[in-house]
């Protein structure tokens, strides 16, 4: 009779660990989901953010040319001015991309994933 309450407790063992890993399993699971879906939803509005902050800057890059141009008596002047301006500003991000574009991106993608 004690080896039968063995081998049913052994048996009752084996199919609880089974349940728990299964269980385990689908935790992990549903977390992952969690975590894609929640980087995704970000990602899709800074995304959107973004478009309008461009569609925005443009708009006002156009007036600031327009305007630059009409103090300087001609329109063209105001564009290549701007234009100079946002080379000049590419370069200093170009050079100095490290510090202000991977590290910070990295330590956000980081923190996201690990939240």
């Amino acid at each position: 009779m004690r080896e039968e309450t063995i081998s049913e407790s052994i048996e009752d063992l084996l199919g609880d660990t089974g349940k728990y890993i299964e269980a385990k399993a689908e935790l992990w699971k549903l977390k992952v989901a969690d975590r894609t879906t929640e980087a995704t939803a970000s990602i899709a509005t800074q995304l959107i953010l973004v478009f309008i902050a461009i569609i925005a800057l443009t708009l006002l890059n156009i007036a600031v040319a327009l305007l630059i141009g009409k103090w300087l008596g001609e329109l063209h002047h105001g564009f290549f001015i701007v234009a100079g301006f946002y080379i000049l500003l590419g370069i200093i991000v170009y050079a100095f991309r490290k510090q202000i574009i991977q590290t910070p991106l990295y330590n956000v993608i980081i923190n996201k994933i690990l939240k």
